[in-house]
């Protein structure tokens, strides 16, 4: 696959869930020509209608203007874990579509029948030669609209290149397809069809992957000595799945240091052992991964407890596992795990830093649901000079602020902890021995 060559200039990093949402208004105004948004979702609330509207009065200005967004077809199609069955965030989309006389395409991507065995979980947003990177959907805790915030990584890369990549394999894989129906307007196909549909878009998704050009390259590497490349990768499916075989190599080939960021601990056992194989010859890993109050379905009161609140219990139990099976190389000083905690906000975090060197972006929580079901894709920037750490560095101070580090298992939580109501449910889960089937999906 062809690299990307850039310079730091090119690159611009943000670490606010407010300077996301202020960038992407602004990039939405400024856009000329193209506008491609991928999400998991864009939802009904006070954020996700503000970016729609910002999206349809762009179209209004500059009617040549192409804008289209992706979004997961299931969850497209319903409200929050919770709430009562619905339209979903499609009424939102059918609404806009009928109060605007202006046109924009609103896709939703079935990658699998059900949302349970795998979503489309593309990250990317295109503005005419921009594209904007982040693990995060659009909506009120994304961009902080209120008080409460989930924290992301925002990259923004300016070049022409990558950014045509990513919309032409979106157009490839899902508007050329017409394997991705149209949330915005009022037929949806039959049961049967979309049956067809998600079979013929499986197939396709096997063989479509970024094609990109070398714009400029020769230019760039005249301009700068040792320039930055850039790699997009697609992951889907466990066989010849070249993001997860990316991210595998990063790590494999670190020396020195490894920087794991990840919200949801529950590694691949291939990674997990990669891992191991890189402390044993003795690279010092950092791993930052989420408190279980900073998962996003951590329920506080435990009067509202419910089934899915479990999720954030089951993390922390095979954090505490890992961390004392390997407190050996934390004793060593080369195992540094770090939890994520502020306030009732929530943690989103993904990616790999490698040797202050390799840049691994990407919207994979590092665990077998993104490893085997869902659509994945990242960027692997390759920064020989390491100059991008000079930008990079305020990222992860404003990150680490709010963490704690983890010298030994003791300090985590155990069962006997926890509250009664998710007590009560492990031990039936347990019991039961299916959490090595809630292992593969979470």
């Amino acid at each position: 696959m062809n690299k990307i060559v850039v310079s730091d200039t090119d690159i611009e990093v943000f670490f606010s869930p407010k300077q996301y949402k202020q960038q992407l208004l602004s990039l939405i105004a400024s856009a000329t020509q193209r506008i491609y948004i991928a999400a998991l979702y864009l939802q009904d609330d006070e954020a996700g209608r503000e970016i729609l509207h910002a999206l349809y009065q762009a179209k209004a200005k500059t009617p040549a203007l192409d804008i289209n967004v992706f979004v997961d077809y299931h969850r497209g199609q319903r409200g929050l874990i919770g709430e009562k069955e619905s339209l979903g965030n499609r009424a939102l989309y059918l609404a806009l579509a009928e109060q605007y006389t202006e046109q924009i395409g609103i896709y939703g991507v079935a990658v699998k029948r059900k949302e349970l065995f795998g979503v489309l979980h593309l990250k990317g947003m295109v503005f005419d030669d921009a594209l904007f990177y982040t693990g995060a959907s659009i909506n009120d805790i994304y961009m902080q609209q209120g008080s409460r915030y989930r924290l992301d990584r925002y990259y923004q890369v300016n070049n022409a290149s990558i950014a045509t990549s990513f919309c032409q394999y979106l157009h490839k894989a899902f508007i050329d397809s017409t394997f991705a129906p149209l949330l915005n307007k009022n037929d949806l196909p039959s049961q049967s069809q979309q049956k067809r549909n998600i079979i013929a878009l499986k197939s396709k998704l096997k063989k479509v992957a970024y094609q990109v050009t070398e714009l400029d390259s020769k230019k760039c590497s005249a301009v700068v000595e040792q320039p930055i490349t850039i790699t997009p990768f697609i992951g889907y499916g466990r066989r010849k799945n070249q993001l997860n075989r990316a991210i595998r190599q990063t790590i494999k080939n670190t020396q020195q240091q490894l920087l794991i960021f990840t919200p949801y601990f529950n590694l691949p056992p291939v990674l997990a052992k990669d891992v191991i194989s890189a402390l044993k010859r003795g690279v010092e890993i950092t791993l930052v991964v989420g408190d279980k109050t900073a998962n996003d379905f951590y329920i506080a009161d435990e009067d509202s407890f419910s089934t899915i609140g479990i999720v954030p219990y089951i993390y922390e139990m095979l954090l505490k596992r890992f961390v004392k099976r390997y407190q050996h190389f934390i004793d060593k000083g080369l195992l540094n795990i770090y939890l994520w905690q502020h306030d009732d906000n929530s943690f989103h975090l993904k990616g790999i830093i490698s040797d202050e060197r390799y840049h691994f972006l990407t919207g994979s929580n590092l665990n077998p649901r993104a490893w085997s079901l869902d659509l994945e894709n990242g960027l692997l920037l390759d920064d020989p000079s390491k100059s991008l750490m000079a930008k990079v560095s305020p990222e992860l101070t404003a990150i680490m602020q709010h963490t704690q580090q983890i010298n030994h298992y003791d300090e985590l939580d155990s069962v006997s902890d926890y509250p009664e109501k998710p007590k009560k449910l492990l031990k039936k889960i347990r019991f039961a021995q299916i959490d090595r089937i809630l292992k593969r999906f979470l």
